[in-house]
């Protein structure tokens, strides 16, 4: 309840940022969509299906489109002031998934809402979906990657596509942090109770593995059960989506405040 209030009051440090902007990457079906709906559930105190996520976990990416979620606050027009986009996947292979140069773009606010990506050549300067003289409110504040914690190992070349990400992402001082998805798929103590989520060993050492193959560290690693067949809110599930999502705020916050 405490994280809730704290979202709805929640305004940026930086009077020249109209939003904290949370970029979302991972390999393909580790809930990306799913989290931004789960996000918008919680806020709405209601269900919701908002980024429209694709239920199949095919090998190839459902969102293709660079699109900013806003989430709908109360009274007419409103929105809270923290945005949501998410790539596609991180395909394994040369030519399939999203660049890692059109990411970096992204983390710099060069990518305009609705470009289309193109595994087969990127963005550059001229070209139409090419922001040449990005705000303050189009840069990524705050970059987040999603594993899901019932996904086999990551491919080789999917984990370097992520590290070349996260050191770009470095280079500009963007804060970051991981969520692990899918908790309560992978550990049956979790799925009967979700609040043994913190003392599953199984999900430790899958915490352990992201945090050294990715260098995040462990206490920004955070585990995450989206809403996907509930048909109404479950506090358990909704405490663990708050405590996420607020420290993305901050932390994206902090970000904005020394632009």
């Amino acid at each position: 309840r405490e994280a809730l209030q704290y979202l709805k009051e929640f305004q940026p440090q930086n009077e020249e940022a109209n939003h904290i902007r949370v970029l979302l990457y991972g390999p393909v079906g580790v809930g990306k969509s799913s989290l931004i709906n789960s996000v918008n559930t919680v806020l709405q105190g209601r269900m919701t299906n908002k980024a429209l996520a694709s239920s199949t976990t095919s090998d190839q990416s459902f969102t293709k489109i660079y699109q900013t979620y806003k989430i709908k606050k109360e009274g007419r027009g409103n929105f809270y002031p923290f945005v949501f986009n998410d790539i596609m996947g991180l395909e394994d292979g040369d030519g399939r998934g999203v660049r890692t140069d059109d990411i970096i773009l992204a983390l710099k606010g060069r990518v305009k809402d609705g470009y289309k990506f193109n595994p087969s050549s990127p963005l550059s300067d001229g070209d139409p979906g090419y922001n040449s003289s990005p705000s303050i409110s189009d840069r990524v504040h705050v970059l987040v990657c999603i594993y899901s914690a019932n996904a086999p190992q990551m491919k080789p070349s999917v984990l370097q596509k992520m590290r070349e990400i996260r050191e770009a992402a470095s280079e500009l001082g963007i804060p970051q942090l991981a969520i692990l998805s899918h908790v309560d798929a992978a550990c049956g103590d979790t799925e009967k109770n979700l609040r043994n989520v913190y003392k599953s060993k199984h999900l430790k050492k899958k915490m352990g593995d992201f945090s050294s193959s990715l260098g995040i560290p462990m206490n920004c690693i955070l585990p995450v059960k989206n809403y996907s067949h509930e048909t109404q809110l479950n506090s358990d599930v909704t405490t663990l989506i708050l405590s996420a999502l607020r420290l993305m705020v901050d932390f994206g916050d902090d970000y904005t405040d020394t632009l």
